[in-house]
């Protein structure tokens, strides 16, 4: 594995700009849709594999990257576009329909980085192939290359981050990103939690667990992350029945089907600010149809 640097620019008088949740992050200033002239204030460890061509400098047009042109204000009808943080362990199947929508504009927001605590990983290549810049993370004894939790927050303030989407991150996630991104950091996992949910239940093991209890019903969750495994507010489900011949296999084929289709569906939402708290802290998804309904 082979860590290049990439250099990431931002103005030494940043605007500001509306944030989304209780964080704040300063605003890229873009002095042209090519970016022809970049001051370095940040210089950001991004994972290439050996071989790969350097793609150059961090400051693109990112009209390039998923047609994300209305970087900025956005049209001044609606929302500004926002910008994610995808988080990956394996091939990012969810990550990959997560970004096929913001390129055709099913969504409004942008991928603008993915971490990966595997940089050969499918997930990782996808991104690279895509000119989506990789990160790192966390920092090990086997990743020197990695960063810390710090170094990680402040990467992705610098790039702007409205969201961070964990799809299929086998990593706790530290206490100090989801402080530093309250209300705005999410998961998708293979099971309707809370059952057969926390430290251990991933993948395959979810859906054996699943088959073995004689649940009658499975589906993914999607839910805010907390300090723990699985604990968060959970935002969204999807049902799919379990069939009294399934295999796991069969059974993860199915409700992964679902997973794509859904966690499109929530990142439009939290991308379109239709996300909205109950008193009772329960996250509720506004129709966007019918403003009055929820879901």
């Amino acid at each position: 594995m082979e860590a290049k640097s990439f250099l990431l620019s931002f103005s030494s008088n940043p605007t500001k700009t509306p944030s989304v949740g209780s964080h704040s992050r300063p605003s890229l200033s873009i002095p042209s849709q090519k970016w022809s002239s970049c001051k370095t204030h940040f210089d950001l460890k991004l994972v290439s594999q050996r071989g790969v061509p350097r793609r150059g400098f961090l400051c693109i047009n990112r009209a390039e990257n998923g047609g994300f042109a209305d970087e900025g204000g956005g049209s001044g009808d609606g929302p500004r576009r926002k910008n994610l943080a995808v988080f990956v362990s394996g091939g990012g199947s969810n990550f990959r329909s997560i970004h096929e929508a913001a390129v055709r504009r099913a969504i409004h927001g942008h991928i603008a980085v993915l971490v990966t605590d595997k940089p050969g990983c499918g997930g990782a290549a996808y991104a690279r192939d895509n000119g989506i810049p990789v990160i790192m993370f966390p920092k090990s004894s086997s990743s020197p290359d990695g960063l810390s939790a710090a170094d990680l927050v402040t990467a992705l303030r610098r790039l702007d981050i409205d969201f961070l989407l964990l799809a299929g991150y086998l990593k706790l996630i530290p206490v100090e990103l989801v402080r530093a991104y309250p209300r705005s950091v999410v998961n998708i996992h293979p099971s309707l939690l809370p059952a057969f949910g926390g430290k251990g239940y991933y993948g395959l093991k979810v859906h054996k667990a699943v088959i073995a209890s004689g649940a009658r019903y499975s589906g993914p969750t999607i839910h805010f992350v907390d300090e723990h495994y699985d604990t968060g507010r959970i935002l969204a489900q999807k049902v799919v029945p379990v069939l009294p011949n399934d295999t796991a296999e069969e059974l993860a084929t199915r409700v992964l089907h679902e997973e794509h289709q859904l966690y499109v569906q929530v990142t439009a939402a939290l991308c379109e600010e239709r996300v909205v708290w109950r008193e009772d802290g329960v996250p509720l998804i506004r129709s966007k149809e019918n403003p009055n309904d929820y879901s």
